[in-house]
């Protein structure tokens, strides 16, 4: 059966996904579905496109996200869609919206948002909590002053205004109340990250024991990897079921550690953007959540500091430095941007590959793995 979109045949590629590569490749979508991939011939459909040698891969699945295009999540719906819309163009065909620390009937309105852009539009995956349950001492960009502990009712309040669409919450475990907040969010289906933290390794690996399964952008705002004290980042290391997000724009970790991180915990590291209003948008000044922000050069901090506030990144161009500057096979990079992240959220068997049954998301890149076309959802962006 032919899907309302029609049927589009992308062939004469070189295919890569987490299953390998393929050279000379074809991938048939049939509206919102891809239908069929395979080598060589390939099957009639209603348009065809020739990638000439191209790359495609799967189109990007991005977990930590608050803005881009010169727009932010606290903008509304309005804002959201924007800022996703910069992204799509870059080739991340699906995206949480991250919020940052708030007032907690701010995150309930914010959540709400979200809620209903992501029922409007598949590729929104849903809202990424990543404040206020944070360690003032760790809290990074986010305001001291909308920090608290995890308390049952601030959860509970929270889940609810999301309506089923709160997918991920970072936490620091040595909060208050953390680790049984892990277990409350654990068991109404959001994926729990660690981050924001002072933890040690042990209180970490607690954390993960009682449901926590990623670690927000490792080595960022937590304490750092010792010889003695292996910190959050030894603790993720360590266990086998940690997804560890990583923002590899060569400013957050240095590409020799990011070489490192990705070579210790093989199929486990998702490439994140982490990325504020100015990604695809270029320098200037801009708000992150009720902070204002100063871009210059790509680089975006807290006006007055030094301290990192989010990313200009685009996950096109993590992928360039994953393959160019850290030396990463394209297969285990592209597995990063793809199926890492979406089996972090349980969507593994739905996005992330070019395989029959998944969604229509693909991107087309040239020999640079500069973008040159995408589909989301079986629709040309």
């Amino acid at each position: 059966m032919t899907g309302p979109g029609g049927t589009t045949l992308l062939h004469g590629g070189r295919v890569v996904d987490a299953g390998g590569r393929r050279d000379g490749g074809w991938v048939l979508l049939d509206g919102d579905t891809i239908a069929a991939v395979g080598s060589g011939d390939a099957p009639r459909a209603g348009r065809s496109v020739d990638l000439a040698g191209a790359w495609l891969v799967p189109g990007f699945v991005d977990l930590h996200v608050h803005g881009g295009g010169g727009h932010a999540a606290e903008e509304g719906i309005e804002g959201m869609r924007a800022a996703l819309a910069a992204h799509r163009g870059h080739g991340t065909t699906r995206s949480l919206v991250s919020l940052v620390a708030a007032p907690l009937e701010e995150l309930a309105a914010s959540l709400a948002a979200v809620a209903d852009l992501a029922e409007a539009d598949p590729r929104v995956l849903g809202a990424h909590l990543e404040g206020p349950f944070l360690s003032a001492a760790r809290c990074g960009a986010h305001e001291p002053a909308h920090l608290r502990p995890p308390a049952p009712a601030a959860v509970d309040r929270l889940l609810a205004a999301a309506r089923g669409r709160l997918r991920q919450v970072t936490i620091a475990p040595e909060l208050p109340g953390a680790l049984a907040a892990i277990g409350q969010f654990t068991a109404a289906g959001v994926t729990v990250a660690v981050g924001h933290t002072e933890a040690g390794m042990e209180l970490t690996a607690r954390a993960f024991d009682a449901g926590a399964r990623v670690l927000t952008h490792a080595f960022n705002a937590m304490p750092g990897l010792g010889h003695r004290a292996p910190g959050p980042v030894g603790a993720a290391l360590a266990d086998s079921r940690i997804t560890l997000e990583l923002v590899l724009d060569g400013q957050h970790v240095h590409p020799v550690v990011a070489g490192l991180l990705l070579s210790a915990a093989p199929g486990r590291v998702a490439l994140v953007s982490d990325a504020m209003a100015a990604a695809a948008a270029g320098d200037g000044r801009y708000r992150l959540g009720r902070a204002d922000v100063v871009v210059r050069d790509g680089r975006a901090v807290l006006e007055g500091t030094g301290t990192i506030a989010g990313s200009t990144l685009t996950l096109d161009r993590a992928l360039r430095l994953a393959v160019q500057v850290v030396g990463v096979d394209p297969v285990a990079a592209v597995t990063a941007l793809t199926l890492i992240p979406a089996r972090a959220l349980g969507l593994d068997s739905r996005i992330g590959r070019l395989a029959p049954g998944y969604a229509a998301d693909a991107v087309v890149l040239d020999e640079d793995w500069s973008v040159q076309a995408v589909w989301a959802g079986g629709r040309p962006v």
